[in-house]
């Protein structure tokens, strides 16, 4: 079988990068796309012939379509979009500003809206393709101080769900993973507290920072474990091949 092309967002560590890093092992061709080409420049040099990194931002909906673009030509289409790249965002409701909810909507939720746009058009010409978009169980039930991240987790569920009623008739699938807590940088790198109020004191709003807190260790999931069992493409045969 030849390899297949994936274009998988945020490939610089967590899931991303595990993933990458597999499909790499079995021969796979991927196209990640980072914010610091040098976070995967080891990739690059081990396999030179496979691996291509792009820079994108994904609230950048022009070079979205770019990338896109650019990842199609060059390699002749897209077989699997998986978008992965986003962050969390803890907090009381009222805690966060205006400035924060946008930053987490943009990635979350409108950018990886946007990544599927964009490589629809591709799949359907071809009659194949597969989107594979991580959420989290956080898509299924809500904690408080988590407000916003539940709202794009949730949200781009949503979305997911009705676009793949709407593509299935052009031979693409979709499939939202949804892992439970991991050793990522999510919880103790990426992960954004908002300004505490002092009327939130003692409320459970606040519970996330003990699971913020490097002291309370990290989350007990492995991401390489739990990357390996995001569907592998010999099971999707029927949604990839004519």
């Amino acid at each position: 079988m030849s390899p297949r092309t994936w274009l998988i967002t945020g490939v610089s560590s967590g899931f991303g990068r595990h993933l990458a890093e597999q499909l790499l092992t079995a021969g796979e061709r991927v196209v990640g796309t980072v914010r610091r080409p040098e976070a995967v420049a080891d990739l690059a040099q081990a396999h030179p012939d496979t691996f291509r990194a792009e820079i994108l931002d994904v609230r950048d909906t022009p070079r979205v379509h770019e990338v896109v673009k650019h990842t199609a030509d060059v390699f002749g289409g897209i077989d699997v979009l998986v978008n992965n790249a986003g962050y969390g965002l803890f907090g009381a409701a009222e805690e966060y500003t205006d400035a924060q909810i946008d930053a987490i909507v943009a990635p979350n939720l409108t950018g990886s809206i946007q990544l599927i746009r964009a490589v629809l058009p591709y799949m359907r010409e071809a009659g194949r393709g597969r989107v594979v978009q991580l959420s989290s169980y956080g898509g299924q039930v809500a904690f408080p101080g988590n407000s916003m991240y539940h709202a794009t987790k949730w949200g781009i569920e949503g979305f997911c769900e009705s676009v793949a009623q709407e593509v299935a008739p052009f031979g693409i699938g979709v499939t939202i993973v949804e892992p439970g807590g991991a050793r990522t940088e999510f919880r103790c790198g990426s992960a954004q507290p908002a300004d505490p109020l002092p009327e939130y004191e003692g409320n459970p709003a606040h519970a996330y920072r003990a699971m913020l807190d490097p002291a309370n260790g990290l989350a007990p999931g492995d991401p390489a474990r739990m990357a390996t069992r995001i569907p592998h493409p010999c099971a999707w045969s029927s949604a990839l091949r004519p």
